[in-house]
């Protein structure tokens, strides 16, 4: 296969950024095709941990192309400060394997301001963002009144919308949000100082991607959040402000239809989520503690305390349905390890009716109750594992369920946070 895209099954923090880092090991390109810096890939590579925010985990392999597709929305700042925060470590040095899309929209310092504004105003009722301005960013893309990237080529004409810009929202965060407004010259001081290290990297995504899969190279497509936070078909309103699922590689990237080949959904072994919004395999005490420890869930880009739940295949079906997943590489099998016995949410039960599929209406998730299966758990240690005999029967028969239940094959498991602590039973670049 030439082509793959990597997605999210759960509601993100799947997992992605290690398997993207793991298959771009046979990958000529790697693209990131929506969100924002708001989601974050944690990598541990020869001993060191990286955090990834807006470059593609290609940017950790040598020789490979990066590309950040007009479906992302970026800030300019963010994205200096990765570029140089790379290269402080000797990694991506060469400034031709980054391409960032003319078309894609910059998310700027009004942005972040409005987010932060608008969750401290609603208190309660939040819907619990990173605060980074991805929502308003992508507001202003759908109101036509957002800055693309290739704005910056004319730094009058970029000035000139910036001022509007700011002094509109300078007027909705004083009158409405109750917040203090910001200083103009201030943020085109700090945009001025980043211009003229963003601008040689801006590229026609769209036939820079068509050229290269023209002539045979193989393309990964990078996905950010999970299905579950999909704006169309995720729980709404807790959800993010892009399309998550494989179809936004099409316009996200852009790639033509019928041009993408398998889609790789990541899962964890277990389920977590970050906000706000509907959980109906929450587990909390002692328990959701021991995995939240074990497993380090804490959002990479926040830090945040990550919400724990078992696996839930009604999720897992959700998205194979949505994906058209060709199969599903399981993270953080190890993080089980020494808990007996394991459950896996097989339905939801809400009044008198069995829902073995998502109901319709999101609503009902947040009254529904889990419908569990057990299973026997394992004490012995996974993390030299690197073949699915290697793993005690146990183990295997748990992976065996979930691929049963969400009705696609296994194509990797995951043993351990390291690069190499993989168990890859199918690699689609290979297959």
């Amino acid at each position: 296969m030439k082509t793959v895209a990597v997605v999210g099954t759960q509601w993100g923090d799947e997992g992605k950024g290690k398997i993207v880092d793991l298959l771009a090991a046979d990958a000529d390109v790697v693209v990131r095709f929506q969100g924002g810096n708001n989601a974050a890939h944690t990598l541990v590579v020869d001993g060191e941990k990286f955090i990834l925010r807006l470059i593609p985990a290609g940017a950790l392999h040598p020789g490979k192309v990066c590309v950040i597709g007009n479906g992302t929305v970026v800030d300019p700042l963010a994205l200096a400060e990765e570029i140089a925060a790379l290269r402080a470590r000797g990694r991506f040095l060469d400034d031709d394997l980054l391409k960032l899309s003319c078309d894609a929209h910059m998310v700027l310092p009004y942005h972040r301001a409005i987010d932060r504004a608008r969750e401290a105003r609603a208190g309660r009722r939040a819907i619990g963002t990173t605060g980074f301005g991805i929502g308003p960013a992508y507001e202003d893309k759908m109101a036509r009144v957002g800055i693309r990237f290739d704005e910056l080529k004319n730094p009058r004409r970029f000035g000139e919308k910036l001022a509007r810009n700011i002094a509109e929202k300078n007027k909705y965060l004083a009158a409405m949000l109750k917040a203090k407004p910001l200083k103009a010259k201030e943020i085109a001081n700090q945009l001025g100082r980043v211009r003229a290290r963003i601008v040689p990297y801006l590229c026609d995504t769209g036939a820079f991607l068509a050229e290269a899969i023209a002539a045979g190279r193989r393309v990964l497509f990078e996905g950010a959040h999970g299905t579950m936070l999909d704006i169309d078909h995720g729980t709404y309103p807790f959800v993010t402000s892009s399309n998550c699922i494989a179809s936004a590689v099409f316009s996200g990237a852009p790639l033509a239809p019928g041009r993408l080949e398998a889609v790789l959904g990541i899962s964890k072994a277990y389920t977590t989520r970050v906000g706000a919004g509907p959980f109906p395999s929450e587990i909390k005490g002692v328990l959701a503690n021991r995995l939240r420890t074990e497993g380090e869930e804490f959002g990479s880009a926040t830090g945040r305390p990550r919400r724990i739940g078992w696996f839930d295949a009604v999720l897992a079906r959700l998205a194979v349905r949505l994906n058209g997943m060709w199969g599903l590489a399981l993270t953080k099998l190890d993080v089980l390890t020494g808990m007996d016995p394991l459950r896996i949410c097989v339905a939801y039960q809400f009044g008198a009716k069995r829902y073995d599929e998502m109901p319709p209406g999101r609503g009902v998730l947040e009254r529904a109750r889990p419908i569990y299966e057990e299973l026997p758990g394992w004490r012995e240690s996974l993390s030299g594992a690197r073949a699915l005999g290697d793993l005690p029967t146990a183990a295997r028969h748990y992976l065996e369920r979930i691929a049963e239940l969400a009705g696609v094959p296994l194509a990797m498991v995951g043993v351990g946070a390291a690069r190499e602590a993989t168990i890859v039973l199918n690699n689609p670049f290979r297959d």
